[in-house]
């Protein structure tokens, strides 16, 4: 395998770590956000657990795909994450200037490092996944900007 199919192939594995992490979060926050509009997130949060799982899904398919490994446990998850583990105290303005945060690391990775390997050996549909992937991502990030300033 070239290198830089194994430096992609790394990538989209620090990609879905970041993936699984977040994943946790909306958990947690779903579970004790609290708050004077924590009830209405509630629903929020179970629908973008949905689309995390289908996102995690997503690019571990992707890995294997291209005869990668996806990495498959918790403690890889969190030492190859460039996230951290939730740290908010739960509070509504806290947790989304978190989430806002942690998501644009995210885009700034896939921009700056994921999507120039995958286009250096012109992987199209690597190509494609990363631009679905950051098309989540700043929408998401979108809502939560007014909770970030």
């Amino acid at each position: 395998m070239n290198n830089d199919k194994q430096k992609l192939l790394l990538c989209l594995n620090e990609i879905l770590s970041n993936y699984f992490v977040l994943y946790v979060k909306f958990h947690r926050y779903k579970w004790f956000l609290f708050g004077e509009h924590a009830i209405l997130y509630e629903s929020f949060f179970e629908r973008t657990i949905l689309t995390w799982h289908e996102r995690i899904e997503m690019i571990a398919s992707h890995i294997l795909s291209l005869d990668g490994k996806p990495f498959a446990t918790m403690r890889k998850y969190v030492k190859k994450a460039t996230i951290i583990e939730a740290s908010a105290d739960d509070e509504e303005e806290e947790v989304f200037h978190q989430l806002y945060t942690d998501m644009t690391m995210i885009c700034e990775e896939i921009e700056e490092k994921a999507l120039q390997l995958a286009k250096n050996i012109e992987d199209e549909r690597t190509i494609h996944l990363l631009c679905t992937l950051l098309n989540d991502l700043y929408r998401y990030r979108w809502r939560f900007t007014t909770y970030s300033e």
